[in-house]
């Protein structure tokens, strides 16, 4: 995991990769679990004998569900040794370009898009890209917008 020792440190990777999350799998209980707490339950992700005769052939993770994993990621790809909190504050751009299908690995890069200091800490702007092990395309590429304190 890349270790930053202040908030401050990463005004000077403006434009750099600034960390590389470990893999995770992305298993049926998680899609089911996913489905069952925003009650989407379309087939092709809950439906596992339908789905295997749809166009992936198997079930595919929801792109929401995918997204709201870049909490895990941001908390296993980098750390900030005098972080305090950090605090979700939104994102700018959000494209889901591959189906995650079941039974995939996933891990997440991110690139430092911006710093910018607010009172007891920063803003920043990070281009996230959830990468599918063995896959050719990103699973999801997103802007994310954080406030970290300190």
């Amino acid at each position: 995991m890349q270790r930053f020792e202040t908030l401050a440190e990463l005004a000077g990777h403006v434009g750099q990769e600034i960390g590389l999350s470990p893999w995770v799998e992305i298993d049926q209980a998680r899609i089911q679990c996913f489905a069952d707490a925003t009650d989407d339950q379309q087939w092709i992700h809950t439906d596992p004998a339908r789905a295997s005769e749809g166009p992936f052939g198997t079930t595919i993770a929801h792109g929401f569900l995918t997204l709201s994993m870049l909490s895990y990621f941001f908390d296993q790809g980098f750390e900030i040794g005098d972080g305090r909190m950090g605090l979700n504050y939104g994102l700018n751009k959000v494209r889901f370009p591959a189906p995650v299908p079941v039974g995939s690995r996933l891990r997440a890069r991110f690139k430092l898009l911006s710093y910018e200091p607010l009172a007891g800490g920063a803003q920043l702007a990070v281009e996230v890209t959830v990468e599918r092990e063995g896959g050719d395309k990103p699973v999801c590429v997103a802007e994310s917008l954080t406030r970290r304190y300190t």
